[in-house]
């Protein structure tokens, strides 16, 4: 199966560096330098994937993933330039998969892309459980199989995360960049220490939960 990326551009050998890595392991691409262009591809094209990059000419790569998520869930790439941890919290909050902050290396690139790929193979055709999970966003309060769950501040901010969106893989330096993104003098095995906490919580209410999912060496996920 031919995969078929969309990567937007505007720094030509980035964009080649890009295209030549991608060729390598036989997938298609497609590069254009606007944001824009970048909308009108997805509209009339079948593409698998989107590299975007941060900063274009003529719109924001934040505005142009806005955009495109008005009408296509295709998986995003975010290419960064900006070490700001707010920059990567905003890709993240409207809809990227992912983030790579420049200089990377274009293999990197590719094994993202393909980590992308892969989570989003599941069966189009199942059937959607209802989740045992509701958030009540202006008290704060996450009930779990219709009890109120007793969290903390990050309990909270970290299970609302998950629930957002379920199935998807987010490691480590993601967890910590959405949920402790004003703490100070936190290190990622801080995650490792809330989810241990939150699956305790879980199971006093159902023993046999297995909500939050461990993927090894890639991060945590939930599955409802």
């Amino acid at each position: 199966m031919n995969l078929h990326i969309l990567i937007i551009e505007d720094e030509p050998a980035i964009a080649e560096n890009l295209v030549y890595a991608c060729h390598e392991v036989g997938i298609l691409s497609t590069h254009c330098q606007f944001g824009q262009a970048g909308i009108e591809i997805v509209k009339t094209q079948p593409v698998d994937l989107v590299v975007l990059d941060v900063g274009l000419p003529d719109m924001s790569g934040f505005e142009t993933c806005k955009q495109i998520r008005t009408f296509s869930s295709v998986p995003i790439l975010f290419l960064t330039a900006r070490n700001h941890e707010i920059d990567r919290i905003v890709g993240l909050e409207i809809g990227a998969d992912d983030y790579v902050t420049k200089p990377f290396s274009p293999r990197e690139v590719v094994a993202r892309i393909s980590a992308i790929l892969r989570r989003g193979q599941h069966t189009p055709t199942a059937k959607i459980k209802p989740s045992p999970f509701q958030v009540d966003e202006m008290e704060r309060r996450i009930q779990f199989m219709g009890q109120y769950l007793a969290l903390t501040r990050y309990e909270f901010l970290l299970l609302k995360t998950l629930i957002a969106s379920p199935q998807r893989v987010y490691d480590r330096a993601q967890l910590m960049d959405m949920v402790w993104q004003n703490a100070e003098d936190t290190m990622e095995r801080t995650v490792d220490a809330h989810i241990k906490t939150l699956r305790r919580k879980l199971r006093a209410i159902d023993p046999h939960t297995k909500a939050i999912i461990t993927h090894r060496g890639m991060g945590y996920s939930l599955y409802a």
